[in-house]
């Protein structure tokens, strides 16, 4: 028996002393298998009271964020643009959702679509979800949204639909369960909050360090 062996048999026969594993493994799968919430923060229930705190949070992460209906999406784009004297081009994923808000159709925004190289300076994503708690961005990988879309555009813009602002990001991994099934993932899930920022040098904070310099959320409601 190696070194690394007798250690670890010690520190299983302590682990198991007194108890029958039997019982353990099935306290584990019990667990697994029913999803146990622990404890939550935030009791808010009404949806105005959700989207607020939402964006309380998303802002204090320096994020900016616009409400709109449906027909108005573009124009909150465009406007974006016009506050950061950004081009009125962008790439964004090939997703159906984008498709009904009519992004591009009036020819005022230059639109391409599919995975990005880095050279894009605007990208627009759409959100899977978000957690109010946090002011987090919840967002999944596809063909329809393609992960470089999050992290390699200078400027990223991500439509977040009310109807799936959640309070916690615990009721994210249930709202996944419902969509993908139970115990299936996509192939990428990332957490966004705020634009990237890093302090790693004289603990200086520098914004778009390893990806978005700026984060703007649309939430569309109804």
């Amino acid at each position: 028996m190696s070194a690394s062996d007798e250690i670890l048999s010690k520190i299983r026969n302590a682990v198991t002393k007194g108890d029958n594993s039997q019982n353990r493994t099935r306290i584990v799968q019990e667990r697994i298998a029913n999803h146990p919430a622990g404890i939550r923060p935030y009791g808010h229930s009404d949806r105005t009271e959700i989207r607020k705190l939402f964006v309380e949070k998303a802002e204090a992460a320096a994020a900016s964020v616009a409400i709109c209906d449906s027909g108005d999406v573009e124009r909150q784009v465009l406007e974006f643009l016009r506050q950061h004297n950004l081009p009125t081009a962008l790439r964004m994923g090939d997703d159906p959702r984008l498709a009904e808000y009519g992004i591009g159709k009036n020819r005022l925004l230059e639109t391409a679509t599919g995975v990005s190289e880095g050279a894009d300076e605007v990208t627009l994503s759409h959100a899977f979800s978000g957690a109010a708690e946090t002011g987090t961005l919840a967002l999944v990988s596809g063909k329809d949204n393609p992960t470089t879309l999050n992290f390699l555009g200078q400027n990223h813009i991500v439509i977040l639909k009310e109807e799936d602002l959640l309070l916690h990001q615990e009721d994210i991994w249930n709202k996944l369960r419902d969509v993908y099934g139970e115990g299936k993932m996509p192939r990428t899930f990332n957490y966004i909050t705020g634009p990237s920022r890093s302090a790693d040098i004289q603990q200086t904070l520098i914004l778009g360090a390893h990806g978005p310099l700026r984060l703007h959320i649309i939430i569309v409601k109804g």
